[in-house]
């Protein structure tokens, strides 16, 4: 019965770290999307003023 016992906790525990693993992954892939996202919007930003000061400049000096 003992034997048993100890099985089902070490199947239960391997499971648990399988779970942890698996959100731990998820997590960090979540955050690397989101980073990536933000650097896209920033680069959009960036390309959006340099306009915007292209155009001012030229109507400054017209």
């Amino acid at each position: 019965m003992g034997h048993i016992n100890t099985i089902v906790v070490l199947v239960i525990f391997v499971g648990l770290m399988a779970l942890f693993v698996i959100s731990f992954t998820l997590f960090i892939r979540r955050l690397l999307i989101n980073s990536s996202i933000k650097s896209n919007q920033s680069v959009e930003i960036e390309k959006k003023l340099d306009k915007i000061i292209e155009l001012l400049e030229k109507a400054k000096g017209s």
